[in-house]
């Protein structure tokens, strides 16, 4: 997570304060973690091009009816997703990341939707491309596999070692890691889309880390700032309101959110805070 030497400092002190006092709350942090669900997999859906709202996503992981006419495949990359989602969080522990496990929750999210390709990697003459990107050759992709699996900065994205779902479990890992360093779990959004494949681009690219980093490191940040306004007990505010608590613009206090200069987090797309900061 390469970020400058005064964000990684916040990032340390933010992780000290979680640490101390997520102790005995445990079941709240679970609770957090599950209302979560429905935001993450709507996110990391929207950017592989899902047409599903948040909303209908909730209501299809609810088993409730949804108003229009919604394919089954997303409704199947909906609740596949959720499945890859809890199915991590409960083995992030127990388990170190083995090839075995990658490609079974290759094939939790891609069952259903095409089962000729679901949990194994591609084959001989299958290629990859997204955008301009085409993905490197069969005959690399165990070895790039196994230094993903050893260092945790790799780009399994770039890699594509899958037909499809390459970008979903690729977030997926990114949770892993993180919880695995005691990290809460990040949400990498559809609205930071473009930023989040630039980072690709300039990996790809230029072996430039930073852009990545600076989206991963904001999301872990914004991930401490609710879990820890949470955890002291703080009652929850709209930003909106807050800016005009404060007598400020609204886009000025929202510029300071994406930032992450106040602590600020989003529920379910809307910017909050701590009545008390």
């Amino acid at each position: 997570m390469p970020t400058s030497s005064p964000f990684r400092e916040r990032i340390k002190l933010l992780k000290q304060e979680y640490d101390q006092l997520k102790s005995g709350k445990e079941s709240l942090l679970q609770l957090l973690d599950e209302a979560e669900i429905s935001e993450a997999v709507y996110n990391s859906n929207a950017i592989e091009d899902s047409t599903l709202t948040l909303r209908e996503t909730e209501k299809i992981l609810l088993e409730m009816e949804v108003s229009r006419d919604v394919s089954l495949r997303e409704i199947f990359e909906a609740k596949n997703l959720a499945r890859v989602i809890e199915y991590v969080r409960s083995k992030v522990r127990d388990e170190e990341m083995i090839f075995e496990q990658i490609l079974l929750l290759h094939q939790m999210l891609l069952g259903n939707i095409d089962d000729k390709i679901a949990g194994r990697f591609r084959k001989k003459g299958e290629y990859v491309r997204v955008g301009a990107h085409v993905a490197l050759a069969l005959e690399h992709l165990e070895r790039m596999i196994e230094e993903i699996l050893i260092e945790y900065s790799s780009d399994f994205e770039t890699i594509h070692p899958f037909n499809d779902g390459n970008g979903r479990i690729g977030r997926v890992l990114i949770n892993y890691q993180l919880q695995q360093l005691g990290f809460p779990s990040i949400i990498i959004r559809d609205k930071e889309k473009q930023t989040y494949y630039r980072g690709f681009h300039e990996y790809k690219y230029e072996q430039n880390t930073k852009p990545m980093g600076k989206v991963i490191a904001l999301a872990v940040v914004e991930s401490l700032h609710k879990r820890t306004t949470y955890l002291r007990g703080d009652t929850i505010m709209p930003l909106v309101e807050y800016a005009q608590k404060l007598g400020k613009p609204a886009p000025i206090i929202l510029n300071a959110a994406l930032r992450q200069t106040i602590p600020a987090f989003r529920e379910k797309g809307v910017w909050k805070i701590g009545k008390k900061y």
